[in-house]
């Protein structure tokens, strides 16, 4: 089935576009996985901490979100047992029927990009990723590959476009158009021959919330594109700044929010709840204040 009518359907069924973002900084785990941030404990050891408190996160989001995103370099950082963590991961949460985004933001030339899909959306079994992340800007050789390989399986790719950090104006908005519009419209197109029923396209496009004007522009040019949104919570973006990222009706858009819900415990407000607690509440308070947002459009 069509990566875009998948993630379409996800969110109807749980009548919300929240994407939860499974970024694990060792640095900010709960007390009871501080072993994984010990770097003279055995990798593996530091690996099933991080395994299990994302697992733990996993069973919040099942039946609540339509879908989760891991980041691949948290994962790496530890090795061959992060790399497994991974795997593990992934598949718990396709297991609990959750789509699985793979923040991975690869790029290389066209035989290397092949091998990338392959490795993250064709080859790793029950552990592949619906979707992953990708970085353009080594040319249209570097995407085409990966296309092939969502075309065979059903999967999708978010290509990023306009970046949610400081810095990304630095080449994003250089230009006249800024090179920025370049890609979308490059993206648009890549995405022309994968759209499936909902009229949206398995090739999607990063666009911040930080950058809220052009996040409506983009979503002009990108009229038959699903947009991946960074930069909601921590980053500083609420709901109202995501709206114009979604087509009428609430449809077509993620919104991610990772160390928001992950790290929730931690906020003044939530002192002395067990992070699981907390974490819940946090996802439950996002689900409502998109509910709320996208019931204006």
């Amino acid at each position: 089935m069509n990566y875009a009518d998948r993630i379409e359907a996800a969110q109807i069924e749980r009548g919300n576009p929240c994407l939860i973002g499974l970024d694990p900084h060792l640095d900010l785990l709960p007390e009871e996985f501080a072993v994984a941030r010990d770097p003279s404990a055995p990798r593996s050891e530091r690996a099933r901490a991080v395994e299990q408190f994302l697992l733990g996160i996993i069973e919040l989001a099942a039946g609540r979100v339509p879908a989760v995103k891991p980041q691949s370099a948290f994962f790496e950082r530890l090795g061959a047992d992060g790399a497994l963590a991974w795997e593990r991961v992934v598949a718990e949460a396709r297991r609990a029927g959750l789509l699985v985004i793979g923040d991975v933001k690869r790029s290389d030339i066209a035989s290397t990009a092949r091998a990338y899909g392959q490795a993250f959306l064709e080859d790793a079994g029950e552990s592949c990723c619906d979707a992953i992340t990708v970085n353009p800007y080594l040319g249209a050789d570097s995407i085409e590959p990966l296309i092939e390989v969502c075309d065979r399986n059903g999967a999708g790719l978010y290509v990023l476009v306009r970046t949610s950090n400081p810095g990304s104006g630095l080449f994003q908005n250089h230009g006249d158009p800024p090179l920025t519009q370049l890609v979308a419209s490059e993206v648009e197109r890549w995405g022309e021959s994968l759209r499936g029923e909902c009229g949206l396209s398995s090739i999607g496009a990063v666009v911040g919330a930080t950058h809220p004007e052009e996040l409506g522009q983009l979503r002009q040019q990108l009229s038959h594109t699903p947009l991946l949104i960074p930069g909601y919570g921590a980053q500083g973006a609420g709901a109202t700044e995501t709206l114009g990222g979604f087509l009428p009706g609430g449809r077509g858009a993620l919104v991610n929010s990772s160390r928001g819900i992950l790290y929730a415990w931690r906020k003044p407000e939530n002192d002395g709840l067990h992070w699981k607690d907390a974490s819940l509440a946090a996802i439950e308070k996002m689900i409502a204040e998109f509910r709320q947002a996208l019931g204006t459009l």
